[in-house]
């Protein structure tokens, strides 16, 4: 029986990816949302002077790369044990001609209009733009 090694914060990098995948495997759900943050369009970046933020239901996202590039739709729901982010208008079509929605990576995407219903996303937006 092989023993996993504990997660560690104190790992820095590395370029294999055995490694790589044990830590975000491995990694508690703290550090797990975080790698849920998703790429800001330009114009939010310049507007909110922040690169990328948690992804939340009710944003806008564009696919930047994979089979759904270039295709925008609002976050349905995100699941953050598998990592997955569900949008509305992006669907697989099932050989018996169901609709299924298509779990996208968090690295793939883009948000490019914000949910700001949320009163404590909203007040950590005001803060950074009086800066």
């Amino acid at each position: 029986m092989l023993k996993t090694k504990k997660w560690s914060g104190h790992w820095k990098a590395s370029k294999r990816p055995v490694k790589q995948r044990r830590y975000s495997k491995n990694a508690p759900k703290h550090v797990v949302k975080k790698f849920m943050s998703v790429h800001l369009s330009k114009d939010l970046r310049k507007k909110y002077s922040t690169r990328n933020i948690l992804v939340r239901k009710g944003d806008k996202i564009k696919v930047m790369r994979g089979e759904f590039a270039k295709k925008e739709g609002r976050v349905s729901r995100v699941n953050y044990k598998r990592r997955k982010v569900y949008a509305e208008n992006i669907d697989l079509i099932k050989r018996a001609g169901a609709k299924a929605q298509v779990g996208l990576q968090p690295s793939n995407l883009m948000i490019i209009e914000l949910n700001l219903d949320d009163k404590r996303r909203m007040k950590k937006f005001t803060s950074k733009e009086k800066k």
